[in-house]
């Protein structure tokens, strides 16, 4: 109920920003709820944080080019968004209240028309993830009170250099936590790069990340319609990462093998009863990818992912991904996550036996 009132009140605000369309900042198109809480299995029900996917368009007379390289035969997962100036001088439907920006002269265009995204949200003509942070946050600020929402709740953002984190408070004092990442799509595929935070100590400001997360919330979406209407295969995902220990794999680890196994296993086997056989191979899984220190990246190079999740042709001929990769270059590391491993084991034993 909470996951499909964040995506409701988004249309409101999203309305208010294609009406003002007399500047050239950026188009916002409809957010797609991502991740744990939209996937219905978050391991933290009462204090879930609800992302949001905002897909992020130019404006007219502007154009976007992704410049994804590649790490030897490794696809990178970074990339830059080059901004580019397009010409609109032979479109009649613009030519009457736009000057084109490449063939006017810059006086004109400084008298009569607002600046180019160039001028505003771009860092050596590339788009630049914490001004457009900032000027997500601002609109967001001034957006709110015409939401309708905005009876009943009040907003603050909270600080955040690469994407939008809202607190929103009931009047009845419950609040809800929404981070809204912004994204640009690559083609017309799933896969987004995106604004969000990495790992890395010191990200460059131009620099976006490459995400998975509109094709994994597509893949949850798909697999509900296939499986058994009794299926427990998010209640199990829910309830191993909800024992995760210590920090040597995390909860994307069991994500990423109970997306291998939807695949690889017979659908029909993941009805309720079988709910103690779909713990045991979800463990086996897992102990033999700790064992050989290799857990392959679901989207990359993958043949066994469904026709309908659309990629871009070269994440479809890339080399695997190890997420274990870690484990095979530091032998105490690997101890660590094999000790962990069967700790997690003795707490999910643990937690059924009480439930008989």
């Amino acid at each position: 109920m909470r996951a499909s009132w964040c995506c409701g009140w988004w249309t409101s605000s999203s309305m208010l920003a294609e009406s003002n369309c007399q500047s050239f900042f950026l188009l916002l198109e409809q957010a797609i709820g991502v991740g744990s809480a939209f996937e219905s299995w978050s391991p933290h029900e009462d204090d879930a944080v609800y992302s949001l996917r905002v897909p992020l368009k130019p404006r007219r007379g502007h154009a976007f080019h992704l410049e994804v390289g590649t790490m030897g035969q490794v696809l990178a997962t970074e990339c830059c968004v080059h901004v580019e100036l397009v010409c609109t001088c032979m479109t009649e439907q613009v030519a009457q209240d736009m000057l084109c920006f490449l063939h006017h002269p810059e006086e004109a265009l400084r008298k009569n028309q607002k600046p180019s995204l160039l001028h505003t949200l771009c860092t050596s003509s590339y788009l630049d993830v914490q001004k457009t942070a900032l000027w997500f946050q601002d609109f967001m600020r001034s957006a709110w009170e015409f939401v309708p929402q905005s009876h009943h709740y009040s907003m603050k953002v909270l600080p955040s250099s690469r994407s939008c984190k809202l607190q929103l408070t009931h009047v009845s004092g419950r609040t809800l936590l929404i981070e809204m990442m912004l994204g640009v799509q690559q083609g017309n595929s799933d896969i987004f790069m995106s604004s969000q935070a990495t790992e890395a100590i010191c990200t460059p400001s131009t620099t976006w990340l490459l995400s998975f997360s509109v094709a994994e919330a597509k893949f949850f979406w798909m697999m509900a319609r296939k499986l058994p209407h009794d299926s427990f295969h998010l209640h199990c995902l829910q309830l191993c990462t909800r024992m995760l220990v210590g920090a040597a794999f995390s909860s994307y680890a069991f994500k990423t093998v109970m997306m291998h196994l939807l695949t690889t296993m017979p659908l029909a086997g993941w009805c309720r009863r079988d709910f103690l056989l779909q713990l045991e191979d979800i463990m086996r899984y897992l102990r033999c990818c700790l064992e050989e220190k290799q857990l392959n990246h679901f989207f990359f190079g993958n043949e066994s992912i469904p026709k309908e999740i659309i990629l871009p042709p070269a994440l479809q001929r890339a080399e695997p991904l190890n997420l274990l990769q870690n484990l095979a270059q530091d032998p105490a590391a690997h101890e660590q996550a094999m000790s962990e491993f069967r700790e997690l084991q003795f707490c999910l034993r643990r937690q059924l036996f009480s439930w008989h």
